[in-house]
């Protein structure tokens, strides 16, 4: 077990009223973490610990947050032993999916210290003789990054890595599932040398969490929010900024649709749907939730696909000779049973794995799925693929947008420009043509539409979410008013 305390201006502090919380090892049912429980005291501590170290984190030169960031990074990926087992101790994750996190954090860290000097204005021309008209971005001020369990490092670090480069400081709100995981990241960018206050880092206890984010949120010193995790929790975060006008950037939930027309080549599209639907188990918000098979391959695809999905077993991540690790909890495998047993009731043919070994779950291929049925419209966020047969491109289609979804997307096919075409059409934030969906790089604009949420992560696309665009003038030549 492993005792996490809050980090407030650099410092490693209890609960200022000495509660703690338990997070239990999925696996084996032992603690595996007790955490600092913050209070509304300790929220109100953290943010006024960010407000301060705001000037003088602003003030650096772009350089110098460069360097700083970038020896983030370093300690973030000297640190991967420890997320290794932090995360294999609290979500049940294999050793293969945190050295994943922990390789592309340091990455977008990176990607974040070349944007210190990306972040520009422009001169508009004026129509006020002797007038210079500046568009210039500056910093807000504090920026609150609440991050989710299922890929923690990357999430995490993304909740603070563009901000921190844009000049702000920031408050790191941690999952109640993976609060170690977290507080290693609030700690290597500390090492780092950023400076006392730059980055906090609370945990709360699970029935607490709607009257500490309420409070971060209303803080005045908070002037922007991003969000990661399920629509339901969006929602309630995103209500909760507009009621103090505060802008919010939400990553939420997904049902990404895979097309498979055709002329893809099955082979290709095989691999990708299987990445993009077991990595992780599921969990992970671009997973594959529906493969959208035109029915003159759907046979030969569906096969092929089978065979590759009895491969991808689940087993002790702490063994790590399995693809697949544990579910995060025993709640959420009844939760994907339960969509596995309305699906099959309905008349879906499960083509492999569909059940569970306690907290185990093996790579799940349910065929003939139907909108009569709940794993059509519900996200699974479990190793569970759906295939869903249809006629022809319209067909293919309609039925890739018909979710209420819109975050990843995919379209196999052998005339790229057909695919492409299709890929066009695709309502979702993020398509990937010839490509599983489940990819990410620091520098693409992340994020989707709909029901997945709005405002884009990554590289220069984030500049707008976490800088304040400024109408600066300067007057060379006398002033003419008519009063």
């Amino acid at each position: 077990m492993t005792d996490v305390a809050l980090m407030i201006q650099g410092k490693d502090l209890p609960a200022s009223n000495g509660a703690t919380f338990e997070r239990l090892n999925p696996m084996t049912g032992e603690i595996a973490t007790r955490a600092a429980a913050a209070t509304i005291a300790d929220a109100a501590s953290a943010v006024s610990a960010a407000a301060a170290a705001f000037p003088a984190w602003s003030a650096l030169g772009p350089g110098e947050r460069r360097a700083r960031l970038v020896r983030a990074g370093a300690n973030l990926e000297a640190r991967t032993p420890d997320f290794v087992e932090a995360m294999a101790q609290e979500i049940g994750a294999t050793a293969g999916w945190a050295h994943f996190n922990v390789h592309l954090a340091v990455g977008m860290l990176q990607e974040a210290a070349a944007m210190t000097t990306q972040i520009g204005g422009e001169i508009i021309p004026s129509n006020r003789p002797g007038m210079t008209a500046m568009a210039v971005r500056q910093p807000v001020g504090v920026v609150l990054g609440i991050a989710p369990w299922n890929a923690p490092v990357i999430l995490g670090v993304r909740a603070v890595a563009m901000p921190l480069a844009c000049g702000n400081t920031v408050v790191l709100k941690s999952s109640e599932i993976c609060p170690r995981t977290h507080q290693l990241i609030g700690e290597a960018l500390r090492d780092a040398g950023l400076g006392e206050g730059v980055v906090n880092v609370l945990s709360n206890a699970p029935a607490d969490a709607p009257r500490v984010v309420e409070a971060l949120i209303a803080n005045p010193a908070v002037r922007r929010v991003n969000f990661t995790g399920s629509t339901r929790v969006g929602r309630l975060v995103a209500e909760t900024a507009a009621r103090h006008l505060k802008p919010v950037l939400l990553e939420l939930g997904g049902k990404a649709p895979f097309i498979v027309l055709d002329d893809a080549d099955l082979d290709e599209a095989v691999k990708a749907a299987a990445f993009g639907a077991f990595m992780n188990q599921g969990q992970i918000c671009m997973a594959t939730e529906r493969v959208v098979v035109d029915e003159a391959v759907g046979d030969a695809f569906a096969a092929k696909f089978a065979k590759k999905a009895v491969t991808l077993v689940a087993g002790d991540p702490r063994k790590g000779n399995t693809p697949l690790g544990s579910i995060v909890s025993h709640e959420a495998v009844e939760r994907i049973d339960r969509l596995i047993k309305d699906a099959v009731s309905k008349g879906a043919q499960l083509l492999a794995g569909g059940h569970a070994n306690g907290i185990l779950m093996d790579a799940t291929v349910l065929d003939h799925v139907t909108p009569a049925m709940r794993i059509y419209t519900e996200e699974s966020f479990g190793p569970v693929a759906a295939i869903v047969r249809v006629r022809g491109v319209e067909e293919a289609i309609r039925v890739a947008n018909d979710t209420e979804y819109g975050l990843a997307a995919a379209v196999f096919g052998g005339d790229v420009q057909r695919a492409l075409d299709v890929g066009r059409r695709i309502e979702s934030g993020i398509c990937h043509i010839n490509s599983a969906t489940v990819n990410d790089e620091p520098q693409m604009p992340f994020g989707g539409v709909k029901s997945s949420g709005y405002g884009r992560f990554g590289g220069k696309a984030a500049i707008h979410e976490f800088t304040e665009l400024r109408w600066l003038t300067i007057a060379s030549l006398p002033g003419h008013y008519p009063i």
